[in-house]
């Protein structure tokens, strides 16, 4: 029975009062792991792999959600709540069997169950693969999101793609990024349920006809277009403490026929399966690279895909208690993670008026009610336009409706501001320059009726710069909602020990009540607490030498101080300019003979886009620049540098609890929000930053003395790229600078490709340098020596960084979802009525 079945019974909560006081025990998960082990997978100790094992284990902990799971979507259906949905190309969730284990409560249970067959807990939680459905900082959000909704008991489903293959597998090859696909689902993926019964079909291509009802009404029918089959796949989201199980509903796509029997009967094998080949491309990879055409191609119809099986999932959920829509908008919310959903508003208006017969007044009306619009960057190239030929090809009836929508809202544009043509042009949702293209960014804020930045700084400049147009027609759309993180993937689970430390002090209502970690302050002056403090970094930084090891062959000192930056590698996020640091301390060890250093162990891990041959250059430098460092006797003293490869959530989960210090260093005004910055300072790592995304609200709330602040502001960005900005002037006048960007043009680093990184050269001296590293050089200098002096005093240092642990509770996810419930989506909590299962003596830490 699918979780949202048409006509749902009561459910029976005296059965489940029967089952769940023994579903939780050692003893019950040990005789499920058995059963599943022998009955699921057909297999005996004998003959049972790990990764046998792991799944048995999956599909028992399964199990004790499916009640939740049921009872959560029965709730909702039989109360008729409202509900939110959450559109996100991207969730980065990452390992989940850990992370359900503790919103269950039976972590303990499951380590008896486990030590009594003689299997190690960690070991086992340890072999799931990392589901990387997801780029970065936007997918893990959406997936921070999904755990706090149902921790807050908030109605609210994600929707996302099932791809084949996420987030590519890097590896390194003399230095260089390689690419291997991800397969993350070959051997199967135990917390997913495929539901055949709910599939949809989306169309592509074909034309529009005219045609015109008994009265005269314009009925256009979309005919003649191919069709591809959208399987839906549900994932559980338990909410931690609760009997919340929400739902995460992937789709992927099949071919509308398996194969052309005509071709295959007269040999021709290969065009007999090309159909089913063509459609189920969609859902293939995680971000075709479009800087090809045919990429670009399938990019577009991935997310038009997404968008309308998820909006025909809504409508279809919605119908099954309400005849008409006049009520739509107060029973569905849909929020947009960034652009990349943004063709549900035309897709809604599509079915609306098109297969329900609604008017264009009544249809806009509710679209605009029912969509919220999440922009998560500044920069102009990130906001994704379409040409009109793509729309002519694959989505004729979306045309014309964008072409409406555009008609109508420039009227509205014109009669506010008569006489400004320049904004008509401007604003339209049409971009008329350089080839016809659709602004998608421009669609979501028209058809939304909220529109927010992520972070106090990037919301006033999503006003002020990019959306200042409609910030002048509509000032009342734009919201902010500063981002957050879910504190119990990045504390409770990635951070045991520290966990425990905190709540052997405060208690554990921190799990869900962040605002208590501010008790920890009167601890941080504590000699005591300090050292046990000091004593947790200490075994999370042993943990990671070992992985560094492990993985690089590279040994690092665990007192050195531990210096990560760990993000999507994008210049604006400047981590050439850490590798500039890294050169000044080289040649102040080499040349001026400096050895009053402390230890330093740089911490990189990161992915380039596969199409982004800056980011991958700036690759091959950092693993270059490690090469030379780590193998020098007289420099590894005192640095050494180690890249990971293959950044992701498990891989994070590691680096974090073990980092002293925090780079955040992005030109100010780029950043949108930034998670990481968060992440770290939960873990007790000191920030070194600019005042860019959510670091402006880190530092207010963490306190200046707690923070390394450095580099130009906003406003001084702004005034040096608008006049005049000559980073060679500054090249000129700084020894030091001069001396590091000297490197790249000598050889120095591969003498048989001297000029291999003179293009990072070029970009800083000889096209701008856009992201000021140059500008903002000798102040990252000046706050790296700070750094140094703080490290030398332990006790200092431990004040600072239990201050941040304390004065971070803003930054949770709790409070962010709890914001959009109130600010945007209108939404209310719905307990689900459950006896009891988890043990009496349950605990986040058992």
């Amino acid at each position: 029975m699918s979780l949202d079945t048409e006509t749902p019974p009561a459910y029976d909560l005296e059965a489940a009062a029967r089952a769940y006081p023994r579903a939780c025990t050692a003893e019950a998960l040990r005789l499920s792991f058995e059963n599943h082990l022998k009955f699921s997978l057909a297999r005996d100790d004998f003959s049972a792999t790990p990764c046998d094992r792991y799944y048995a284990l999956a599909l028992s902990v399964r199990d004790r959600l499916v009640e939740r799971w049921i009872a959560t979507s029965q709730t909702y259906y039989h109360r008729d709540v409202k509900r939110m949905y959450y559109l996100s190309m991207e969730y980065l969730i990452g390992r989940v069997m850990g992370a359900n284990v503790l919103n269950l409560g039976i972590a303990r249970q499951v380590e008896e169950a486990l030590a009594e067959r003689g299997l190690d807990w960690e070991e086992l939680r340890d072999l799931e693969h990392d589901a990387g459905l997801g780029n970065g900082g936007l997918g893990r959000l959406a997936a921070c999101f999904l755990d706090s909704l149902a921790t807050l008991q908030l109605p609210g489903y994600g929707y996302g793609l099932r791809y084949d293959y996420g987030i590519f597998r890097q590896e390194f090859r003399d230095g260089w990024q390689i690419e291997d696909p991800d397969n993350w689902l070959r051997n199967g993926y135990p917390w997913e349920i495929e539901r055949p019964e709910s599939q949809f079909v989306v169309r592509f291509g074909g034309q529009v006809v005219d045609q015109h009802e008994e009265r005269g009404q314009y009925r256009p029918l979309w005919a003649d277009a191919e069709t591809v089959i959208g399987i839906p796949y549900d994932v559980p989201i338990p909410g931690y403490g609760n009997h919340t199980c929400n739902n995460l509903r992937l789709w992927t796509a099949k071919g509308s026929e398996e194969f052309n029997l005509t071709f295959f009967n007269s040999g021709d094998y290969i065009r007999a399966y090309e159909n089913k080949t063509l459609s189920e491309n969609i859902t293939k990879v995680l971000y075709p690279n479009d800087n090809i055409e045919e990429g670009k191609e399938l990019r577009f119809k991935q997310q038009y895909f997404f968008v309308s099986c998820s909006l025909q999932d809504i409508v279809r959920r919605y119908r099954t208690k309400h005849r008409d829509f006049h009520d739509f908008a107060d029973k569905v919310a849909i929020q947009l993670n960034d652009t990349h959903p943004s063709l549900a508003v035309a897709e809604l208006m599509r079915i609306l008026m098109d297969d329900h017969r609604v008017a264009w007044d009544e249809a806009w009306t509710t679209t605009v009610r029912t969509f919220g619009y999440t922009n998560h960057t500044l920069l102009p190239e990130a906001l994704e336009t379409w040409p009109v030929r793509l729309f002519e090809q694959y989505l004729p009836r979306h045309l014309q409706i964008i072409y409406e929508i555009n008609r109508r809202f420039l009227r509205q544009v014109m009669n506010k501001f008569p006489h400004d043509r320049d904004r008509l042009r401007r604003m339209s949702l049409v971009n008329e320059d350089g080839g016809r293209a659709i602004r998608m960014a421009h669609l979501a804020v028209v058809g939304s009726h909220k529109v927010n930045g992520v972070a106090a700084l990037h919301s006033k400049l999503l006003t002020s710069t990019l959306f200042r147009d409609f910030h002048d027609l509509w000032p009342e759309k734009f919201v902010n909602v500063t981002n957050g993180i879910t504190f119990r993937r990045w504390l409770l689970k990635a951070n045991p020990g520290l966990s425990r430390l905190i709540s052997s002090r405060i208690g554990e209502g921190w799990v869900t009540d962040a605002a208590r970690l501010r008790e920890l302050e009167a601890y941080a002056d504590d000699p005591e607490f300090q050292a046990a403090f000091g004593q947790v970094k200490r075994a999370n930084k042993e943990r990671l030498a070992g992985i560094i090891r492990e993985t690089l062959g590279i040994g690092v000192d665990p007192d050195s101080l531990f210096d990560t930056q760990i993000k999507r590698l994008h210049e604006y996020k400047r981590q050439l300019l850490n590798v500039l640091h890294i050169l000044h301390l080289y040649s102040q060890i080499k040349d001026d003979g400096r050895t009053d250093l402390v230890p330093r162990t740089f911490v990189f891990a990161a992915k380039a886009a596969p199409g982004y041959q800056t980011a991958k250059l700036i690759v091959k430098l950092i693993n270059d620049v490690a090469g030379i460092v780590n193998q020098d006797p007289e420099v590894n003293r005192f640095i050494r540098v180690a890249f990971l490869p293959d950044y992701r959530v498990s891989l994070a989960e590691r680096i974090i609890p073990a980092t002293d210090l925090s780079e955040q260093i992005s030109t100010a005004g780029t950043e949108a929000s930034g998670t990481g910055n968060m992440k770290f300072a939960l873990n007790g790592a000191l920030t070194i930053g600019t005042l860019d995304g959510a670091n402006v609200e880190i530092r207010e709330e963490v306190g200046a003395d707690n923070f390394f602040l450095f580099g130009k502001r906003v406003e001084e960005v702004q005034e040096l790229q608008q006049g005049g900005y000559d980073p060679r002037a500054l090249y000129q006048q700084d020894a030091d600078l001069r001396r590091v960007l000297d490197y790249f043009e000598n050889g120095f680093f591969d003498l048989e490709q001297p000029d291999l990184f003179l293009p990072l050269r070029q970009h800083l001296l000889d096209h701008g340098d856009r992201y000021l590293l140059c500008a903002d050089f000798r102040a990252y200098l000046e706050a790296q020596e700070a750094v140094d002096q703080a490290y030398r005093d332990p006790g200092r240092w431990a004040r600072m960084a239990i201050l941040n642990v304390a004065r971070i509770g803003s930054f949770s996810s709790d409070r962010t979802i709890a914001e959009y419930a109130a600010k945007v989506w209108g939404l209310e909590p719905c307990p689900i009525d459950l006896p009891d299962h988890a043990p009496d003596d349950a605990s986040p830490h058992s």
